[in-house]
C-alpha cells in the first residue's frame, strides 16, 4: 500500500529503490548523495526483499559490479555525485555499448576537481553528452521535488529495460537534501530467476537452458564493419528514444513575452520568479525539461515563435543553454544567468537577470 512519509531526496531514492523490487545496490559514500547508502544500509532491504546492498571499494568498483549484475537481466542501481559519476564514465560507456540496462543517481555538486559539497547543476555536460568514450547517449531524468525523486526510481528502470539502456536519475545537492512530504509507492517483489530468464532470456546470462545458444555480454567488437553496423544500431534506438520519450513541463506559456528555461532545483526557483515579474507586469513563462536527454527541443523551438526572449537558468557557467540556442535556431535572443561553485540563485537574481541581460537587451 501507498504510503506517506517527511523524507530527504536522498532517503526517497533509497526507499523507492527497494518498494520497486530492485534486486541490487552497489555504491560508494560521496557528499551530498551519502544518504542513500546510508538509508539503504540501515534499512537493511535483504530482510524486506532479498536486495543486495554493497558499499564498493571505489565508484570504479561499484560501476562494474552494476555492469556483471546488469548483464544477468537484474534490476541494479547505483548512486554517486559529481567526482565520483566522473569516475564510472568508463563502466557507463561500456554499458551502454553492451546495451545494459540500470539506473545511476547523480545528485551534482560544485566543481571542477573536489569542487565543493554545496549544489550545483554543473554535471550536465558529462551526464547529457555522453562523458565517456563512443557515440553514446544515456536516458537523463531531472527531478525537481522529492516526490519525483522517488517516482523517476521506477520511471527510469522501466526506460531502462525498455531499451536496454542506462538511465540516469540527474538530481542536485539542493533536492538530494531538502526535505519535502512523499508518497511512496507499493512494495514489488523482485523478480525470480525463472521470470528474469521469461523476460530477458533473449539477452541476459541467465543461463544456457532449454538448449539455446549461450549469451554473451560484451561493448568489444573488433571488425570494423561489425563495430560500425553495431553504431548504426544504436544510433536507431536512440532516434526511436527521442521519437517517444521526451517529457516536459511549462508553467504560464500561453500568454508569455518571455520564456525561462530550467530544471531541477533552478525549475522551482523560476517558478517563484514568474510571481514576482507578473507582478510588475512582465509575462514570464518557464518550460521545464523533464528528459534532458532527449531534450525538448521542438516545444522551444515552437515557443521562440512567440516569445521576445529566453534566459536559460542553471546552477553552472551555463551548460544546458547550448541546447536551447540550438533548439532556438537564431529565432530569439537567448541568454543564459546562473551561478556556481555551490552558490544558488535567488528569484530576485533570476528577474534581475531578465531585465538585464534580455528585456533591457532589445
Amino acid at each position: 500500500m501507498e504510503e506517506v512519509k517527511l523524507m530527504k531526496g536522498n532517503e526517497a531514492v533509497a526507499e523507492a529503490a527497494i518498494r520497486a523490487g530492485v534486486d541490487a545496490y552497489f555504491g560508494y559514500p560521496i557528499t551530498p548523495q551519502s544518504e542513500v547508502i546510508e538509508y539503504l544500509m540501515a534499512e537493511e532491504p535483504h530482510k524486506r526483499t532479498g536486495m543486495v546492498v554493497l558499499q564498493a571499494e571505489s565508484e570504479l568498483a561499484a560501476i562494474n559490479m552494476v555492469y556483471g549484475a546488469a548483464a544477468c537481466g537484474k534490476k541494479v542501481m547505483t548512486s554517486s555525485s559529481s567526482p565520483g559519476f566522473s569516475l564510472k564514465q568508463e563502466g557507463i560507456s561500456y554499458m551502454a555499448g553492451a546495451e545494459l540496462p540500470c539506473v545511476i543517481v547523480d545528485v551534482v555538486r560544485g566543481g571542477p576537481g573536489l569542487g565543493t559539497i554545496q549544489p550545483s547543476q554543473a554535471d550536465y555536460f558529462q551526464v547529457v553528452k555522453g562523458g565517456g568514450h563512443g557515440d553514446y547517449n544515456l536516458i537523463v531524468l531531472a527531478p525537481a521535488t522529492v516526490q519525483e525523486m522517488a517516482d523517476f526510481i521506477e520511471l527510469a528502470f522501466k526506460l531502462a529495460f525498455k531499451y536496454r539502456n542506462p538511465a540516469v536519475i540527474l538530481s542536485d545537492g539542493v533536492i538530494g537534501q531538502m526535505m519535502e512530504k512523499v508518497v511512496l509507492p507499493p512494495q514489488k517483489e523482485r523478480l525470480y530467476d525463472e521470470e528474469v530468464d521469461k523476460l530477458y532470456g533473449s539477452w541476459a546470462t541467465t543461463g544456457k537452458k532449454n538448449g539455446r545458444e549461450r549469451n554473451i555480454i560484451t561493448s568489444l567488437e573488433l571488425v570494423p564493419e561489425r563495430q560500425e553496423a553495431h553504431n548504426h544500431h544504436l544510433q536507431a534506438k536512440y532516434k526511436k528514444i527521442t521519437e517517444n520519450e521526451i517529457r516536459f513541463e511549462t508553467f504560464n506559456c500561453e500568454d508569455a513575452d518571455y520564456l525561462l528555461v530550467a530544471y531541477g532545483s533552478s525549475a522551482r526557483i523560476c517558478q517563484k520568479t514568474i510571481q514576482l515579474a507578473r507582478a510588475k507586469g512582465i509575462k514570464v513563462g518557464l518550460l521545464r525539461p523533464i528528459t534532458l536527454w532527449p531534450y525538448p527541443s521542438e516545444a522551444i523551438n515552437k515557443l521562440a515563435d512567440r516569445v521576445k526572449g529566453i534566459l536559460t537558468v542553471e546552477m553552472s557557467a551555463g551548460q544546458m543553454v547550448e541546447d536551447v540556442r540550438l533548439a532556438v535556431n537564431g529565432k530569439v535572443k537567448t541568454e543564459h544567468y546562473g551561478r556556481f561553485g555551490g552558490m544558488v540563485h535567488s528569484p530576485d537574481e533570476v528577474l534581475d537577470a531578465l531585465e538585464t541581460k534580455i528585456i533591457g537587451g532589445q
